[in-house]
């Protein structure tokens, strides 16, 4: 395939609140830029880039499907990310590839909190962005409120490019700012065709005043163009696209589009911006790399380096890896060298992906962002690049699971089948993680929420043809101390010959929430020899993943090793850790240990009828109010609740409402669960697990 100039190349995503459009807005991107002659829609399950059964039946993105586009002689790759807090892990990791993105709001909706938890991380990964206010044909539309939320919530910078002829029912067009012009779209040509017009005059002035506030946002950017705008008060059609591109890239601006992607309204006004101030590859900052490479900048030229930060299952062709190139070219067949496990890999195919379906590719560039085929020891975060020259990206970081099930076989014959598939799906999903329990002899699943694990079992029946048993769900709770406590423990044991001894001094502290573990040697004067301390370590380790007080992880913790002693003869390794599992098991009993549980920030929002019980429904799950406001003719409750009261949730809250109100929620941070609950979930989980 031809090489396409850097500064013709846009890597973009989608990103939003679930509902608030980008699926509709993706699938008339493809329509416009003639990718496809037929436009999909999500509620009929035609939607291209929601080509999982799941999504189509269920009318939401759950894994994001990755296409590409051309416009106006501009490739873009375009990636659709859920906007379900259950797949955060799909925004994620696109957004650690990504130069750009559109952040999609609803006109009714305005700055929901899942739009504020992506926009969160796009400024982590300083990802330039512009912005789209969607649906601007619904009741209660209400464009410039959205503008002044994500000015006073997000804290962006906003400049409105374009403004809304009418609103609702009457919504019709958009004013077009830079030209001056008003912009209609033919509703038989659904939208492909536009025409300008002179703007009405009863628009007039409202169009006056917002072209006043983009000409002065441009000159707050460009000290050089400021003395023509104190000059002439205006500026050229160029000179303001310039000034935005400038400012986007640098992100200090955002600039704002609006329409109806339903209705087929404002799609090619936003795609102009994507191509006007969006940037190219070349224009982001250097990647810098963990190790080795230093700062890298895309130049085939250079020697490889790419990030995997994708895995898919296809049923036809294997394992998919998608992989976005920061230097160098990639060839099909080549051998490359995945620095992040130590191992050479060979590049079978190599595919331009267009939602679920593909055109083969001969080489890939920098810039690119490829599918492959044929990279089986390869994961998500994995740097690949070549053996002469490694060099390591800095890996994506996920969130951990915060619910659990356990699950098993219909039948003996499928437990070969399960043990695979769930391996699989945990290849691809970072944030779904599988382990076994010994103790209770069963394989347990981890995910970020209940909708999380409904669709991994769905995948398991029907892509991998496996039937499974599912338990209730269980709540990932965590274990801390809360007071400081001091104390020695002896391992010692004498059973002719070799005994074992092991002796330590340890001081427990707890730590605020989020710090994590930490472990300080403070043996002095060889009291205890150097190649044992290491040992110490990870008996605590080994001790604190299955805590002493109810058999969930501890964290949140300082260990200190004070103090201690050994035998010339007896002491070893395993004495020494066998002191250090014991010994902290013993003292942190006596520390006061507390249960935390994962609390939720929880909204809700309700016609004003149903308010009451909405309220009410969430204090009864020991919840706590946060705050109350209006969203259009609707009620928004927002509030923090324990994890463990939300299941089952949504047919309550649909039952009570008559299926009017919706709720979405996200892990907070964890909190201590009451006492009274407390002691009855660690004795429930002592006669489970046995733990006396």
């Amino acid at each position: 395939m031809a090489k396409i100039n850097l500064s013709k190349i846009r890597n973009i995503g989608i990103m939003a609140h679930i509902d608030a459009g980008k699926t509709t807005v993706s699938e008339r991107i493809l329509f416009y830029s003639g990718k496809t002659h037929k436009i999909g829609e999500v509620h009929d399950g035609e939607a291209q880039m929601d080509w999982m059964a799941q999504e189509r039946e269920r009318g939401i993105t759950i894994t994001s499907a990755a296409t590409s586009a051309e416009w106006q002689d501009h490739q873009i790759a375009l990636i659709d990310t859920p906007g379900h807090v259950d797949f955060t892990v799909e925004v994620e990791r696109s957004l650690r590839v990504l130069d750009g993105a559109i952040a999609l709001f609803c006109a009714v909706g305005g700055v929901q909190p899942q739009s504020e938890k992506v926009w969160h991380q796009s400024e982590k990964y300083n990802v330039p962005k512009i912005a789209f206010v969607n649906k601007m044909d619904r009741v209660g539309a209400d464009f410039l409120g959205v503008v002044d939320q994500i000015e006073k919530v997000l804290g962006a910078n906003v400049v409105p490019v374009v403004v809304p002829i009418g609103k609702e029912d009457s919504f019709s067009g958009v004013i077009d700012l830079v030209i001056m012009k008003a912009v209609y779209y033919d509703d038989e040509t659904m939208g492909q065709e536009y025409h300008e017009e002179e703007i009405p005059a009863d628009l007039q002035e409202e169009a006056k005043k917002w072209r006043a506030n983009l000409v002065e946002k441009c000159a707050e950017q460009d000290d050089e163009l400021l003395e023509k705008f104190l000059e002439e008060g205006d500026f050229s059609e160029s000179e303001i696209w310039s000034i935005l591109r400038k400012a986007t890239i640098d992100r200090r601006v955002v600039s704002v589009y609006c329409g109806s992607a339903f209705k087929n309204k404002g799609i090619q006004r936003l795609l102009d911006g994507v191509v006007k101030c969006l940037p190219s590859p070349d224009e982001i900052a250097p990647i810098i790399c963990e190790k080795g490479g230093g700062e890298l900048k895309p130049n085939d030229d250079a020697p490889l380096s790419a990030l995997a930060f994708k895995i898919m299952s296809d049923k036809h062709m294997g394992k998919l890896t998608y992989v976005r190139i920061y230097s160098g070219v990639l060839k099909s067949g080549a051998t490359v060298y995945n620095s992040t496990r130590e191992k050479n890999q060979r590049v079978g195919r190599m595919l331009r992906m267009h939602a679920n379906r593909q055109e083969n590719l001969d080489e890939a560039h920098s810039g690119d962002i490829v599918a492959v085929i044929g990279l089986s020891e390869t994961k998500t975060g994995d740097t690949l690049c070549l053996k002469d020259n490694p060099v390591y990206l800095e890996a994506i970081e996920f969130p951990a699971p915060v619910i659990s099930i356990s699950i098993a076989p219909d039948t003996q014959a499928d437990s070969e089948k399960l043990s695979e598939a769930l391996n699989r799906l945990a290849d691809e999903d970072p944030t779904f993680m599988v382990s076994y329990d010994h103790e209770t002899n069963e394989t347990i699943i981890s995910g970020m929420g209940e909708l999380h694990l409904e669709i991994i079992v769905d995948r398991l029946k029907r892509e991998f043809r496996v039937a499974a048993q599912v338990g209730r769900p269980e709540v990932a709770y965590r274990e801390t101390a809360t007071r400081t406590i001091e104390g020695e423990y002896k391992h010692v044991k004498q059973s002719g010959g070799r005994g074992q001894y092991g002796h330590v001094v340890l001081i427990l502290e707890p730590l605020d929430p989020g710090q994590g573990f930490d472990f300080v040697n403070k043996i002095k004067g060889g009291r205890i020899p150097a190649e044992f301390i290491p040992s110490v370590q990870k008996g605590i380790v080994k001790a604190m993943q299955t805590g002493p007080y109810a058999g969930y992880p501890v964290v949140d913790m300082r260990v200190t090793l004070e103090d201690g002693s050994y035998h010339d003869v007896d002491s070893s390794d395993f004495a020494f850790q066998e002191a250090g599992r014991a010994g902290f098991k013993e003292l942190f009993m006596k520390s006061n240990p507390q249960l935390l549980e994962p609390l939720m920030s929880v909204e809700a929002v309700t016609p004003e009828d149903y308010m009451g019980p909405v309220s009410s429904s969430i204090c009864q799950r020991r919840g706590r109010i946060e705050s109350m406001d209006s969203q259009g003719e609707n009620k928004v409750v927002r509030g923090m609740v324990p994890l463990s009261e939300m299941f089952g949730y949504s047919n309550t809250l649909r039952t009570f409402t008559q299926g009017r109100a919706t709720f979405s929620m996200h892990f907070e941070h964890y909190e201590a669960v009451p006492f009274s609950i407390a002691e009855e979930i660690v004795t429930k989980r002592r006669e489970e697990n046995k733990i006396r």
